[in-house]
Parts: structure tokens; C-alpha cells; sequence
């Protein structure tokens, strides 16, 4: 069955889905996207990333192409047409097409491109005895909150990782602290129990599901630090592990040639698992573990 996308009020056969070449999300990454995971044809968190999507909108001065009420009924029925139960949903919105030119063009209307994809589960073996990441030099612009298109150094990352067969990229600063995976946030847990991970602030892209995953783990008691971390740290860490829309929560057991703990998952990463499939499992009714 061919898979259906919808761009700027039409559905369309995805083969044949096109934008104008002079769209400024082709020209200038001047857009932003939203990635939303979802289960039993119900969006998890969907609430929560609209609202990341309005806020990069914002802070591009990027109209938002319809209301989101409008969205959700765009939405569904993209789900439908394409007979997928559970997958991702990609939200892509441009300022628009105009005659190429840095500067903002007049008023125009940007353009919504909404297309799904297959679940991306991680494999089960990766749940069960972890992943190794490497570290990678941060070479992002200072605005990394703002969830661009514009992601060619995320994607330079990401290909040394997969260069090295590594499940990530961690990013790292001059000074050696750690801002984030180059597809997901990155935390450690310290040999006293404590959960530490890089503050939501310009410097990282504030995950969706580091927000739940944060949430949960003080709800278990489990005493959460969102500061900057450095390689010194990582080194003496008990626990570490990575978490996006994408992969849940994943265990890390191996940071470059520094062995994380015993070598396998923690007891605070796993109970952090179970506790994310809870929550997907109570907002959709799915659960796969």
C-alpha cells in the first residue's frame, strides 16, 4: 500500500510528494520540525510536543500554518489513510516560498509538510545489555533549544557514530562538558544515586520524553541534578543512558574506551524503563516490554 503524506492541504502519494524549490525550509533551514511517537493510533504525549512546536515557531517569528485543532484532525486522519497503528509522525513547517533572500520575506504562508514512519523500537538487546556511545566534538549553533531543520552537524555526528558502530554521538564542549546525544539527551548516574543531566536551557534541545523521564524519577525518589557534566564525571559514573521520542529510555554501558559501572545496566536505568513503558502503556494502552 503506497503511503500517504500530507503537504500544504493536500494528501498525497508520498513517491510523488514534492515541495517548491524555492520553499526557505530547502533554502535556508529556515523551519522547524516535531517528531511525536505514537501507539494504538493515539499520539503519546502529543499535548506537550504541540507545545514545543508552537514555541519554535515562536522563537522564529514562523505564523503557525493552521490551528492546532485543525492539526489533530490533519492528524488523524494522515493515521487513518496510511492503516498504520503505532509509528512516528513527522511535522515539518517552513516560513514559506519566496524569492530566495536571507532577510525575512513579507507576510507569506509557510508551509506544512506531515508525513509517518515505522516505529523506531530499539532492539531488545540493547534494552537488555546496553549500548556503547562515543564522544564527538559540539559543533551546533547557540540555539539548540529551537528544534530546526537545520541539523547538519547533529547528522555529522550521528555518521561518525555509525562510522565506529556506535549507537550514538555524545557532544562535547571545549571544556568537556557534555550537552546531549547528537538524536537524544544523555544523563549518568553517580555512585551516591544521583541522576544528573545537562539544564534545559539553550544549550540542548529539551526532549519530550527527558521531561517525563525527569518527571517519573523524582516521582520514585530518585534525586535528579540538571547541571553540566564533564568526561571526569562520566569515567566515575555508576549508570548512564540516552532517552528521545524515538528510543524510550536506553541503557549505555560503554562511553569511548570508559566502561560504565559493571558494564551493564543499572538498577535506576532499568527501573526508569519500566516506568517509561508504564507511562506509555497508561496514555495508549501499548506496551511492548
Amino acid at each position: 500500500m503506497a503511503r500517504t503524506a500530507y503537504v500544504n492541504g493536500q494528501y498525497v502519494n508520498q513517491l510523488y510528494a514534492s515541495v517548491h524549490i524555492e520553499d526557505r525550509g530547502y533554502q535556508f533551514a529556515d523551519g522547524i520540525y516535531e517528531y511525536i511517537a505514537f501507539y494504538n493510533r493515539t499520539l503519546l504525549d502529543g499535548g506537550l510536543h504541540m507545545a514545543r512546536l508552537e514555541r519554535s515557531l515562536k522563537e522564529l517569528a514562523i505564523a503557525l500554518p493552521m490551528s492546532l485543532a485543525s492539526m489533530q484532525l490533519v492528524i488523524r486522519e494522515l493515521i487513518a489513510k496510511n492503516s498504520r497503528e503505532h509509528g512516528g509522525l513527522y511535522i515539518q513547517v517552513s516560513r514559506g516560498v519566496a524569492k530566495r533572500d536571507h532577510a525575512f520575506p513579507k507576510p507569506i504562508p509557510p508551509a506544512l509538510v506531515m508525513t509517518l514512519c515505522a516505529p523506531k523500537f530499539p532492539k531488545l538487546n540493547e534494552i537488555k545489555d546496553g549500548v556503547n556511545v562515543m564522544t564527538y566534538p559540539e559543533q551546533r549553533w547557540a540555539r539548540r533549544d529551537i528544534k530546526s531543520v537545520s541539523l547538519l552537524a547533529n547528522v555529522l555526528a550521528k555518521q561518525e557514530a555509525a562510522k565506529h558502530k556506535m549507537r550514538e554521538s555524545w557532544l562535547v564542549e571545549k571544556d568537556d562538558t557534555i550537552t546531549e546525544g547528537a538524536v537524544s539527551n544523555s544523563y549518568i548516574v553517580s555512585k551516591s544515586g544521583e541522576l544528573i543531566t545537562h539544564q534545559a536551557d539553550e544549550n540542548i534541545l529539551g526532549g519530550i520524553t527527558r521531561d517525563v523521564v525527569l518527571q517519573l524519577a523524582k516521582k520514585a525518589g530518585v534525586k535528579v541534578s540538571q547541571r553540566p557534566y564533564n568526561l571526569v564525571e562520566v569515567k566515575s559514573a555508576e549508570e548512564a543512558f540516552i532517552t528521545s521520542t524515538s528510543i524510550n529510555v536506553l541503557p549505555v554501558v560503554k562511553v569511548d574506551d570508559m566502561v560504565i559501572g559493571s558494564g551493564k545496566p543499572g538498577a535506576i536505568t532499568q527501573k526508569l524503563c519500566t516506568l517509561y513503558e508504564d507511562h506509555i502503556y497508561e496514555q495508549t494502552g501499548f506496551r511492548r516490554l
